[in-house]
């Protein structure tokens, strides 16, 4: 997850980081490690407060779990849980969650009371851990997340997912992910481009749910303000270069720029109060328009009040992330009913 609790819970900011933060600052001129840190405990702190109020939403009963199951050796955290609805109807359409934390923090477990709550919809839901930077640097974590898909279709029928009713979901840096593994998936010459050949087909993909995503980097490197500095030294740490915007890796990660009209159904949110919504959202809601992709947007009057901000939806005392629940639950029900041609 990324700043959602800075809006919402300021009181909770420890100002022992204040001081720890001038020298991160200083000592990331050389190494990437201290500010990486730093913003991962604050991150951390948010998580956490964000998680706790998600549990009182959590069904009691109907969903099973499996819990810490690995997917690969590729490096550490190749592990997943897994939530089927607790009765005995077999594979079930089956949502893939990625989590965010700026590529540089969060767990799988951040988003597990979401996945839960989806699960009691008649979701079997999984949830993705990947190692994140900069203990791991760009493509670690995409060749990850590439094998976790693998695995699960490989082993579909041991936990209740149907195979060819895969929707891929995300948050925030999650969402990036998302969006660029669906990328590969669906444009073959990006694919080939990014070097990872996909483990689900276009066939197997029947959507994705992008919630407060990033999907253009291009503009980060020159834009003012502390949230896009805090954003460069997230992808410095992921991309492991301080002349990130330069690499391949860098100008990949842009999924605005090379989706195509075989992109999957998209479900695609962002709060009023998330600087992210403008800038990047909004955009792709949009280019996938153009391309006539099936896109279901939701975004919200620049008055919103209370202010949404990023992360909105986990944010489940807010009225209008219970109608966002509703309007995922409306779309996961709506294309994992179709037929496939």
């Amino acid at each position: 997850m990324m700043t959602s609790w800075i809006s919402r819970k300021r009181s909770y900011l420890p100002l022992g980081f204040l001081g720890t933060g001038i020298a991160a600052v200083a000592a990331g001129v050389v190494s990437p490690w201290p500010i990486s840190l730093l913003i991962r405990g604050l991150f951390t702190i948010g998580a956490n407060l964000t998680v706790k109020e998600m549990r009182a939403y959590e069904p009691t009963s109907g969903v099973n779990e499996v819990l810490d199951c690995s997917y690969g050796n590729r490096g550490a955290d190749t592990t997943f849980d897994v939530f089927p609805p607790a009765d005995s109807m077999g594979q079930r359409p089956t949502v893939v969650w990625i989590h965010g934390g700026g590529w540089i923090s969060g767990d799988k477990t951040d988003v597990n009371p979401y996945a839960r709550i989806l699960a009691s919809h008649g979701y079997t839901t999984v949830t993705l851990n990947y190692t994140i930077a900069p203990e791991a640097i760009y493509p670690a974590a995409l060749n990850q997340l590439t094998d976790a898909l693998g695995f699960l279709i490989a082993h579909a029928a041991e936990y209740g997912i149907d195979p060819n009713r895969i929707v891929l979901a995300g948050d925030s840096a999650g969402s990036q992910f998302a969006a660029q593994l669906a990328c590969m998936i669906t444009n073959p010459v990006y694919a080939d481009r990014v070097g990872i050949q996909p483990t689900l087909t276009p066939q197997q993909l029947r959507a994705v749910v992008l919630n407060c995503g990033i999907y253009d980097v291009s503009g980060i490197p020159d834009a003012p303000g502390p949230g896009p500095w805090g954003f460069r030294a997230a992808l410095r740490s992921y991309l492991g270069q301080r002349d990130w915007a330069h690499t391949e890796g860098g100008q990949l990660m842009s999924t605005l720029h090379y989706v195509t009209g075989d992109f999957p159904a998209t479900w695609i949110s962002g709060g009023n109060a998330d600087p992210l919504t403008a800038s990047q959202s909004r955009p792709m809601a949009s280019r996938l328009a153009e391309l006539g992709v099936d896109v279901t947007p939701v975004f919200y009057p620049d008055q919103t009040d209370p202010a949404l901000p990023h992360e909105y939806q986990f944010h489940l005392d807010l009225a209008d992330a219970q109608t966002a629940l509703t309007a995922t639950v409306t779309f996961l029900d709506r294309v994992t009913s179709q037929q496939t041609a």
